[in-house]
């Protein structure tokens, strides 16, 4: 079934659907997005990292969970594929991808499923309308990133922090210098290495066009990540999607904080679920880059700006601990089902 999830879009796939083996799920995965190829003119991914993606998805042998879900992020230009990060986005779709392939029977109006995070041992919920028993796609909630409205999908996570590298502050610290740069490396749901806009040479107000095309911005991201990665505990990231990098600047369209994030060097059109999560982490942190930047006015609930609108997400710390404790984060997504039937992969190698 192919879907939007929030600002992403991706196959999703019954685990049983595919190959048990790694190596062959991934061969076919490669296979049926059409990579390695700059435009997968020969698959389905759609010539971007945001649309060249793989929800697996299969019923929980955990008792606290419905559903079991890995993501996996196909690169589109290179042979490869990871399974080193969760995706917000995605999420969104898991839950009515279980109503539609009977893993999980809808309830009378909504509908609750609770996600394992396969990628990082995670949990979430997912809650959206499924009146009359049905997946409602429909509804009146708008995001950034995506035209028109849908129904709402509220996503609830617990255990974010060191999702990926074990810390929720990675390097055992708030702030670190990498090359003469201040950063902060937060992992409350994504690895996220955070640092001043300015300081790389950019206001922090580009559109991703604009920061596609400066390629001297480019490079240095790429060397911040490489060494982030390393502090991080994460080794060499050359081929990997994590970290991924946020440029901050203070907000200037009624938000807490303005970003622009890389994937990993590629211009993010918006910022991802988790990513922003831990932007916000970062921006909570006393003594971190990104709290220079923030205008916070208390709760738990902020709003995002990135490059084509903005996303709230809620997010609660205890900062009394040493190091600070990740309570929860939620936030609000939609999903929609775009296609379903039969992909024909590419043959393989003889």
């Amino acid at each position: 079934m192919l879907m939007r999830g929030g600002t992403s879009k991706g196959a999703y796939f019954l685990a049983g659907d595919l190959p048990g083996d790694p190596a062959e799920r991934d061969d076919l995965l490669l296979r049926t997005l059409g990579s390695p190829d700059p435009r997968q003119i020969d698959g389905i991914g759609g010539a971007h990292p945001l649309t060249s993606k793989v929800a697996v998805v299969s019923a929980s042998a955990d008792p606290s969970a419905d559903v079991d879900y890995l993501f996996l992020q196909v690169a589109v230009d290179e042979p490869a594929v990871s399974s080193r990060q969760n995706c917000g986005n995605l999420l969104a779709g898991v839950g009515p991808f279980a109503v539609e392939r009977g893993l999980v029977t809808a309830g009378d109006e909504h509908t609750e499923v609770r996600i394992r995070l396969v990628n990082t041992g995670g949990m979430a919920t997912a809650s959206f309308p499924t009146p009359g028993g049905r997946v409602d796609y429909r509804g009146g909630t708008a995001i950034s990133g995506v035209p028109g409205t849908a129904a709402a999908v509220v996503l609830g996570f617990a255990d974010t922090a060191g999702s990926t590298t074990g810390r929720l502050l990675p390097t055992g610290r708030v702030l670190d210098v990498i090359d003469g740069i201040e950063v902060t490396c937060v992992d409350n749901g994504m690895p996220v290495v955070v640092a001043a806009a300015t300081d790389l040479g950019i206001t922090g107000y580009e559109t991703h066009h604009e920061l596609a095309g400066d390629r001297a911005l480019l490079d240095r991201v790429q060397a911040l990540r490489l060494r982030a990665g390393e502090l991080m505990g994460l080794g060499d990231v050359r081929e990997e999607p994590v970290p991924k990098t946020t440029l901050v600047a203070p907000p200037r369209d009624g938000g807490a904080l303005c970003t622009r994030t890389f994937i990993p060097v590629r211009p993010h059109a918006a910022i991802g679920v988790l990513g922003a999560v831990s932007a916000v982490t970062a921006a909570l942190l006393p003594g971190g880059v990104a709290r220079r930047h923030a205008r916070l006015a208390g709760g738990s609930r902020f709003d995002v700006e990135h490059p084509t609108g903005h996303l709230e997400v809620e997010v609660e710390l205890d900062l009394s601990t040493d190091p600070p404790t990740a309570l929860r984060a939620a936030n609000v997504r939609t999903a929609r089902k775009l296609f379903d039937g039969t992909v024909y992969p590419r043959e393989g190698e003889p």
